[in-house]
């Protein structure tokens, strides 16, 4: 039998046996091969490293107890389990690495990788030197404890999906028009024109030779010209006269009249560089544009589909990290079901959307691999409407399959080359309503064959200049997290690498002139929000992008909820408030807590020697869902039960319907001691005459309260 000291040589030496392999597949992993029994081991490190974790912090309590050294069985009894754990931690980090061969990418992979090489290799390290000064021991063993946490934490980004919850039905809809029903220009823009523009432009009354009472003569235009060109800002002249200053005798409407409000410019604006078109309905806009978001509020969200909503759980379980399923608009039976994640994309996971197959009606798969996958998964989607599938190397025999869609009106499959074979196949796609065929390969005359074969679909092809100024897209703001502790690095992107990307982070619109010109990644180390715009010649600078990040500071000591939040928005309870998670950009996620009958107040121990310099409160703002800013705070602060109120402010109100986003509200705290803070916030109890739901309960959403020295 062997005996203890030699078991215990054993594992002394198989320590360095897994560091040299640990080191081997970090640095030269890429360019081994690995045979797939190893690709089984690789695959069993999420049902592994629960072990090592429980042995390496049992281990690391013994260097903890006082006078171990004179406890000659307990120091040895100690010393092995640390052992033990340091072993498993070497096989768990070997099979962890394994499993990242098989095309994991990103930044949570890399910090996972490193904290647990990092663990594995300082706890090897507190081995050999476990002798040395009983500070060193409980100092690396802090280190180590708090690397094992890390390490899980970014492990469970990889692992575990997102839980979304279906948003709850608006209680209160004004308009009867449901949002599928709804025509861009009958219910969104000529109600402006008739509002803003129809007393000097009718039947009676016709300034200008221009009549706007009917559609027949807007299209003819006026004296001066076009009334629109769909597409073209400068010679329509709707845009170049609501665009002049007030000053300017043709400018519209006219001084001494009511005048149009940055919504409605907007709207008329994106209106006639999407087209003009006096038919087009509301749906068929991208989601994504001002156009939508705006006109979009307007409407209820009732679809008039004749199939039944999926089972909630269902939905819950199909969304994960790189897949997400989610109602068209709150209420809705119908699904959207995205796909995000180039390396952990599975073509098996698209088999697994059967269950939902009747509710789905639109699938985004866009940079998606999909060159070789069988496409027979889209018999599962009989209700599909809308299909993108941009550069994703789409087959010929492919297309054939997405052409058998009878319900299919928009198709996006830009970037891919379309042979004579699939131009064939697209051509028989009669239904289709709108098709994205950019960078295809195609040449002129195939461009106007198609064109001849589906007269009836509106054929993008990609710019052409013309002489038309079009807007550039927004630029991509990348950024890690959006909470951190001291600083997050933050990276700006556009596809047109010639283009100049200027940014702000004072939540200021960037301009051409003055903001800074982004070159290489930033770094932001206070809350923070960072707005940027792309410029280039002889296209109109882009509309800005936006990201708001926070710093969580120091999370005080107690948390009390004195009112409780909606039972449908109760997140985690009080530990919403400082856990130091970001909420999503969407209130039903789960991160939040939302507040309509009663006020939010809570009340806050600070830790002992805690001197907060600032407070934040991250909210979440979106008019549409009535989620408005709270209508007053107050912050208190009191030092053994004597209260003083140091803040009491009315926040900045919502003007119009924007789209969902982040909001914090920052306040300076004094120069004195105080060890409770109680802050109090009161919701809108009756939502403004120009919304909507006017004189309706409006909500307050917070996830986060943050204190930084």
């Amino acid at each position: 039998m062997i005996s203890l000291s030699s078991f215990r040589s054993i594992l002394e030496n198989t320590l360095f046996v897994w560091l040299g392999l640990a080191l081997i597949l970090t640095i030269g992993g890429d360019n081994l091969f690995l045979p797939e029994w190893l690709q089984v081991i690789g695959r069993s490190h999420p049902l592994i490293l629960h072990f090592p974790i429980v042995l390496l912090l049992f281990g690391l309590l013994f260097f903890w107890i006082p006078n171990l050294n004179t406890k000659k069985d307990l120091k040895e009894f100690g010393e092995l389990s640390f052992l033990l754990g340091c072993n498993f931690a070497g096989i768990t980090v070997l099979a962890g690495l394994i499993l990242a061969q098989e095309n994991y990418e990103g930044a949570a992979l890399d910090w996972h990788k490193w904290a647990g090489l990092a663990v594995f290799g300082l706890s090897t390290l507190l081995y050999f030197f476990r002798n040395q000064s009983i500070r060193f021991s409980k100092s690396l063993s802090a280190i180590i404890a708090v690397g094992v946490l890390l390490a899980g934490h970014w492990g469970a980004d990889l692992t575990h999906g997102e839980n979304f919850l279906l948003a709850p039905i608006l209680k209160e809809e004004q308009e009867t028009l449901a949002l599928n029903e709804a025509e861009v220009f009958r219910d969104v823009v000529q109600p402006i024109l008739q509002a803003k523009c129809i007393s000097c432009h009718k039947e009676g009354k016709i300034k200008g030779e221009l009549r706007m009472d009917q559609i027949d003569h807007i299209k003819k235009g006026g004296k001066s010209g076009p009334f629109v060109v769909p597409g073209d800002f400068d010679n329509s002249l709707l845009v170049t006269r609501i665009n002049l200053p007030m000053e300017e005798k043709e400018h519209m409407p006219p001084k001494n009249k009511i005048q149009l409000t940055d919504e409605e410019k907007t709207i008329l604006m994106d209106w006639v560089y999407s087209g003009a078109s006096f038919d087009q309905k509301l749906e068929e806009i991208d989601s994504q544009t001002d156009l939508f978001q705006l006109a979009s509020q307007k409407f209820t969200t009732t679809e008039n589909y004749d199939f039944n909503s999926a089972d909630p759980e269902t939905i819950s379980e199909l969304n994960n990290f790189f897949r997400e399923v989610a109602p068209v608009y709150p209420g809705s039976p119908a699904l959207v079901v995205s796909y995000f994640g180039i390396s952990a994309f599975d073509p098996s996971s698209l088999d697994e959307l059967k269950a939902i197959g009747e509710q789905v009606v639109q699938l985004n798969l866009n940079k998606m691999p999909l060159e070789g996958v069988s496409f027979g998964f889209l018999s599962n989607f009989p209700n599909l409407r809308e299909l993108q599938a941009n550069f994703t190397n789409l087959t010929s025999d492919e297309i054939s399959e997405i052409s058998k869609l009878e319900n299919l009106t928009s198709l996006a499959i830009s970037g891919n080359t379309i042979d004579e074979k699939s131009l064939e196949s697209l051509s028989k796609m009669k239904s289709l309503e709108k098709l994205f065929l950019w960078q295809t390969g195609l040449s002129d005359p195939q461009k106007d064959l198609l064109r001849n074969q589906l007269p009836d679909t509106k054929i993008e092809f990609g710019f052409d200049g013309r002489g038309v100024i079009y807007d550039l897209n927004s630029p991509t703001i990348i950024s890690e997290i959006n909470m951190f502790a001291d600083s997050t690095k933050l990276e700006i992107t556009h596809p047109i690498k010639t283009v100049e990307i200027r940014y702000t982070t004072d939540g200021e619109e960037p301009d051409s002139t003055s903001s800074s010109i982004y070159n290489e990644p930033i770094w932001i180390n206070k809350t923070a929000e960072v707005k940027a715009r792309a410029f280039a010649k002889d296209w109109k600078g882009s509309p800005s992008s936006s990201v708001l990040l926070f710093r969580s500071g120091n999370p005080p000591k107690e948390l009390k909820l004195l009112t409780q939040p909606n039972p449908n928005y109760f997140g985690k309870g009080e530990l919403t408030l400082i856990d130091q998670i970001k909420g999503k950009n969407n209130h039903t996620s789960g991160e939040w807590l939302g507040f309509q009958d009663e006020d939010p107040e809570v009340e806050i121990t600070l830790a002992d020697g805690q001197r907060p310099k600032e407070l934040t409160l991250s909210l979440l703002y979106h008019e549409g869902a009535y989620i408005f800013p709270p209508t007053q705070v107050e912050v208190w602060i009191s030092n053994n039960g004597n209260w003083e109120k140091i803040v009491d402010e009315v926040p900045a109100q919502s003007k119009d319907i924007k789209p969902s986003r982040f909001e914090a509200l920052n306040y300076d705290m004094p120069n004195k001691e105080f060890n409770k803070v109680k802050i109090k916030m009161k919701t809108i109890k009756s939502l403004p005459k120009w919304h909507p739901g006017a004189g309706s309960k409006g909500w307050v959403f917070i996830d986060e309260i943050s204190f930084l020295d």
